[in-house]
């Protein structure tokens, strides 16, 4: 289970990029990049992590489902996945 402060973290970083978006992508079509790398070092996209919804994990996280690898077998052999079963063959 992460720190609930690298999660906050993560969460503070999803705000500032998403404020700063219309703004950077002005000052990149203007070719401005002095007044681009005077925004917030955290308002780049680049500096996001995904991170497991349910735990906070940042290894082995699964895009489509947005849980870890964990979590989401856990999930799985619950059967709160819909669509997906433990293969055998």
């Amino acid at each position: 289970m992460a720190k609930e402060s690298m999660k906050a973290r993560e969460v503070k970083r999803k705000e500032l990029v998403d404020k700063y978006a219309a703004k950077r992508e002005a000052l990149k079509e203007a070719g401005d990049y002095t007044a681009l790398q005077k925004l917030p070092k955290n308002s780049s996209p680049v500096r996001l992590h995904n991170r497991c919804q349910l735990s906070g994990r940042p290894k082995g996280y699964m895009r489509m489902f947005g849980v870890s690898r964990i979590n989401f077998r856990e999930m799985a052999l619950k059967g709160l996945i819909p669509g997906v079963k433990k293969a055998s063959w």
